[in-house]
């Protein structure tokens, strides 16, 4: 009757997989995540629509941000650059705030549906500030200056884009994790959807952009800077209604505590018996599912390496004060899952800093390429092309290279069996976004030094429309190698620090990768006020001066070349040392088969 009682068991748990998720995740209402009814791609779907609009609307403002403050608050090109670079990465600082907010209270729906109200009411903000600021009507195009703004009005617009990137920064970590929530990893016919989500996912936000880059850059571009972001105030507001109308047929994770009393609960209780010597083979505490410090998520087992830690996980007398019941101080003893929850945040910094550097050659689209598209003959016919406009071919390179990687490149890999899921590791695609990050700089440098040659000689009139005879489309390359990096750069990073990251932070793992984007852009500002204070001694007009023509735009872009250059030579050392995260139930081979390098 045992043997046949457990038999029974066995049955129904696996009716019940075949009914529920197994991996946790509940539906609205707080019960089990049907597995027909819930997630899955009518679910991630909308989530991909949802972050096309989000997308077209940030990027509504932020391609032609830099010509704004040019054009309209009469900032010169450094002071633009050296602003949209701290704007841009303060919107990916925030995106820790999202992702901390997300991890431990909120949980992602909740997060991701605040934060695009902050990001719609910011927009509606930004749109009646610009009116404002558009005085006389009509100004802020190529010829028709600006008057004088008040500090109200000033104080205001910098108000309200700030609030955009509150709003933007909180939503993008956890929209991309509540996207790939939808999907069972440990269910075969979905983990693979769930990888696939997020080159998916980047495409979508690609398109967004996209259509902003061209449309609203247009009509940005025309002095028409009202209309472009009230567009992007509505477009934002179609995405959040979108996103909550399918609230009934997502599926979600609880929230699992706050991450920074796990992590120094770890640290305190190490750092306590710093003076222990663990013994050789002593076995170390592991709580009960019930008690474990992810809620009930996957157990982590136990690794070499940051042996002080391990302090934190051995047991000494005095830890429990209800031995029968297993109660414990948590700042004197923790689990071993929790202390390889440090573990694994300590071996992923080393790759995290190593993309900082590539952030810095991706802002330069946001900022010098456009000064620099700006500066050259952007006329066909009668028709005239907006500098900002240009990162349409980025875009269009993006879709291109995903289109190849997921139907090319990926099934031979798979065919090759480099991983056990199949397809090249994450950590080589991001040494190979690495590599064509520096074949755009040398483009780009090599584009600036022909604009220099055809540049319009002794022109008194700085802000001229057309002051190098050189074509724009010469910019072609460069933006096209940005998007190629993009798509083995960032693709690999969500996917590597998502699935990387301990179940109780994954949004905290999306995060890391838009807070290099942050980092990166906070970088490249420091690099450029270093370069300028340099470059302009003893009178010299400096490498990036308001009249390009009187400056050596290549040489900064040949700097970041070698720069780089060398990150990626530390990549390669970080990347060949890296172990990953050991989960319970899978083998030694699954672990580690898809981060060697």
């Amino acid at each position: 009757m045992a043997i046949g009682g457990v038999t029974k068991k066995k049955k129904l748990s696996k009716q019940q997989d075949d009914v529920y998720t197994m991996d946790g995740t509940v539906n609205h209402r707080n019960h089990p995540a049907s597995r027909q009814d819930t997630g899955k791609w009518f679910a991630g779907n909308i989530i991909l629509v949802n972050q096309g609009f989000a997308t077209l609307a940030f990027f509504g403002v932020g391609v032609n941000l830099v010509l704004f403050l040019t054009r309209v608050l009469e900032e010169n090109n450094a002071d633009a650059a050296n602003t949209v670079s701290k704007w841009t990465g303060t919107v990916y600082i925030f995106s820790l705030v999202g992702a901390f907010l997300s991890d431990a209270y909120w949980g992602r729906f909740k997060t991701c549906a605040i934060f695009q109200l902050t990001f719609v009411i910011g927009l509606a903000s930004l749109s009646l500030s610009t009116y404002l600021l558009l005085k006389p009507t009509g100004c802020g195009d190529r010829t028709t200056p600006c008057g004088k703004h008040s500090n109200t009005e000033i104080g205001l617009f910098y108000l309200s884009i700030y609030l955009v990137a509150l709003g933007y920064g909180g939503y993008q970590p956890n929209i991309a994790t509540f996207g790939a929530d939808q999907f069972d990893e440990d269910y075969q016919r979905e983990s693979h959807s769930k990888v696939a989500f997020f080159s998916y996912f980047y495409l979508a936000m690609n398109l967004g952009q996209l259509f902003s880059n061209t449309i609203l850059g247009y009509f940005e571009d025309e002095g028409m800077w009202a209309l472009g972001f009230w567009a992007s105030a509505g477009c934002a507001f179609l995405a959040l209604v979108l996103f909550l109308v399918r609230t009934p047929k997502y599926r979600y994770f609880k929230a699992t505590g706050n991450p920074v009393s796990r992590v120094c609960q770890v640290v305190v209780a190490a750092i306590k018996k710093c003076r222990t010597e663990l013994p050789e083979g002593e076995r170390l505490y592991e709580a009960e599912v019930k008690e474990c410090s992810n809620d009930g998520n996957r157990k982590l087992l136990h690794t070499e390496g940051f042996k002080f830690l391990d302090k934190a996980a051995y047991i000494k007398s005095g830890d429990f004060y209800n031995q029968e019941q297993g109660l414990h101080n948590p700042w004197c003893l923790c689990p071993i899952t929790q202390v390889e929850e440090v573990k694994c945040i300590l071996r992923l910094l080393p790759i995290w800093l190593c993309t900082i550097i590539y952030s810095v050659v991706f802002t330069q689209m946001a900022s010098l390429f456009v000064e620099q598209g700006a500066a050259m003959k952007t006329t066909v016919a009668n028709f005239r092309i907006p500098a900002a406009s240009m990162s349409s071919f980025d875009i269009l390179s993006v879709v291109a290279f995903i289109f190849i990687y997921r139907r090319v490149l990926d099934p031979i890999m798979s065919r090759m069996k480099m991983t056990e899921s199949g397809g090249l590791p994450e950590l080589h695609r991001m040494g190979i976004g690495l590599i064509i990050a520096v074949l755009a700089m040398v483009s780009a440098g090599i584009v600036e030094c022909y604009r220099l040659k055809y540049a319009i000689k002794d022109c008194s009139h700085c802000k001229a429309p057309n002051p190098s005879s050189l074509s724009i489309f010469w910019q072609i390359p460069q933006y096209v190698f940005i998007g190629a990096s993009e798509v083995f750069m960032y693709v690999g990073q969500l996917e590597f620090f998502n699935a990387q990251a301990p179940d109780g932070l994954k949004s905290f793992g999306s995060a890391l990768c838009m807070t290099s984007i942050s980092l990166g852009n906070y970088v490249s500002s420091l690099i450029v006020s270093i370069v300028m204070k340099i470059s302009t001694e003893d009178h010299m007009p400096g490498w990036i001066p308001g009249n390009l023509n009187k400056g050596h735009l290549d040489r900064f872009y040949f700097l970041l070349a070698a720069l780089t250059t060398v990150d990626f030579v530390v990549y390669i050392l970080c990347a060949r040392s890296y172990k990953g995260i050991k989960l319970e139930g899978k083998s030694d081979k699954d672990n580690q088969a898809e981060y060697e390098v």
